[in-house]
């Protein structure tokens, strides 16, 4: 079996280059976007078993994924943890209503976040 995949949706381009050597430490294959814009056509060529997503981007935001990836079978199988810097309710109310499986504010502890997403990958498989 190859190495579970990971879609990493974020703009910070520092969180992401940490993010992404530490899940390739653990044995993912990372795919990072740096906005949501075609998005669909990534998740077509890559299929992750697992989105990691911010919701505050420029232009096209973490939710507008949710509501697009939402629209696609491929994208309505993979769970999404959002990691973000916005750290309001009615923020966590609205990724949760469109089907997020965890919520975490930034900065997030690796530990934690590494334990929901062997968490999520498992219950995918």
């Amino acid at each position: 079996m190859g190495k579970k995949k990971i879609m990493i949706i974020d703009d910070e381009i520092a969180a992401v280059d940490l993010l992404k050597h530490r899940l390739e430490c653990e044995g993912y294959q990372v795919l990072t976007l740096s906005d949501g814009k075609g998005v669909i056509s990534e998740l077509h060529g890559f299929v992750p078993d697992l989105i990691l997503l911010d919701l505050l981007m420029p232009g096209y935001g973490g939710l507008d994924v949710c509501e697009v990836l939402n629209k696609d079978p491929i994208g309505l199988s993979t769970p999404i943890i959002v990691v973000s810097g916005l750290n309001k309710d009615i923020d966590k109310k609205k990724a949760y209503s469109l089907g997020i499986q965890e919520y975490f504010v930034k900065p997030v502890d690796m530990d934690v976040l590494l334990t929901a997403v062997k968490k999520y990958i498992k219950n995918k498989s």
